[in-house]
């Protein structure tokens, strides 16, 4: 395993976790993703590394990540919660209906206009989630 794979072993074990062999590996598919898993996804390719791991360990794993502040969990509308590393830098989502495929986007513009429709109601904005759901337009599907 590279250094690079090591950083949520490391955030868990400074989170004073136990980590396994299997809370490894599964640390490690978590890492080597650039998708948003669901929890059986996630488990389909812990098993191809170890065969012993088992689903209810990959829930339990990530409830544990979770917790820690170390994924986030999403529901993008389709049944399945789906989980990333919680990202160096906020951005948002596009999830294409027809597809569920995930786009990651940041936009300056949308992140300065939540912090003034916070402030114009009183409030500091300490945490947003913003998720934009679509269907390809017909033009751009050709190109």
């Amino acid at each position: 395993m590279s250094d690079l794979n090591k950083g949520l072993e490391k955030q868990c074990a400074k989170a004073g976790m136990r980590m396994t062999e299997q809370r490894k590996i599964i640390a490690q598919v978590i890492e080597n993703t650039i998708d948003h898993p669901d929890v059986e996804e996630l488990y389909r390719r812990a098993v191809k590394i170890d065969k012993k791991i088992s689903l209810s360990t990959v829930y339990r794993t990530l409830n544990l990540f979770e917790e820690a502040g170390l994924v986030t969990k999403h529901d993008f509308k389709d049944g399945r919660a789906r989980f990333e590393l919680i990202p160096e830098q906020h951005h948002d989502h596009l999830i294409d209906i027809k597809s569920g495929k995930v786009i990651e986007f940041r936009n300056e513009e949308i992140e300065a206009i939540q912090e003034v429709i916070a402030n114009r109601l009183g409030y500091k904005l300490v945490d947003h989630r913003l998720e934009l759901y679509g269907v390809r337009l017909k033009d751009k599907e050709k190109k």
